[in-house]
């Protein structure tokens, strides 16, 4: 497989900008959930994700996802995101967990299996950081595995599920023929 090119690079960039700005349009939506309790919004919490996951499945390079998280992030800290420069560290973090799956599958793999599990990775990565950070260390146990298991699915469901649809109708307009020739094994690959 060969490295990246200018314009994988740029392409990555630019979709991490979009997301970026969707991030920082996310965090009131969050806060907005947060009163409901029982973690709900952690079952949305899988959007910040999202941008390693997409931008795999369109350039399907190594170092795309890393590339494309962390660069999210950075969009998402200039537009002024509520976690200050905290948010960098994270998308670094939620991105290297995305990359070490798809580097797992040694980047051939593009199927919902794969982007589900790069996912699941990202939820991990951030839930490492949480604790860390010492967000989660108060939570009782059940409502740990609450948190956890409300992280997970919302991963699963968004960077994972939505990712891989979103991108196949990316790929049925033809759009991604752009960045890269879609052939039938390419698009087969996304069933």
């Amino acid at each position: 497989m060969k490295g990246l090119k200018l314009t994988d690079v740029l392409v990555t960039i630019v979709i991490s900008i979009v997301f970026g700005i969707v991030y920082k349009l996310w965090g009131p939506l969050y806060y907005a959930v947060q009163p409901i309790g029982l973690h709900i919004d952690q079952l949305i919490y899988g959007m910040w994700f999202i941008a390693a996951t997409v931008a795999y499945l369109i350039i399907r390079k190594p170092g795309v996802a890393l590339l494309a998280e962390t660069a999210a992030a950075s969009a998402e800290f200039i537009a002024g995101s509520e976690w200050g420069l905290e948010t960098l560290l994270f998308g670094l973090v939620q991105g290297l967990f995305a990359e070490i799956v798809f580097a797992i599958f040694r980047y051939k793999k593009f199927h919902i299996g794969v982007v589900v599990l790069a996912a699941a990775a990202s939820a991990l990565g951030s839930l490492i950081m949480d604790f860390y950070k010492g967000y989660i260390d108060d939570l009782v146990f059940w409502n740990l595995l609450l948190y956890i298991g409300a992280r997970f699915v919302g991963a699963i469901i968004i960077a994972g599920v939505f990712a891989h649809y979103l991108v196949k109708s990316l790929e049925a307009t033809g759009v991604t023929n752009l960045v890269r020739p879609a052939s039938q094994k390419d698009y087969d690959a996304l069933k």
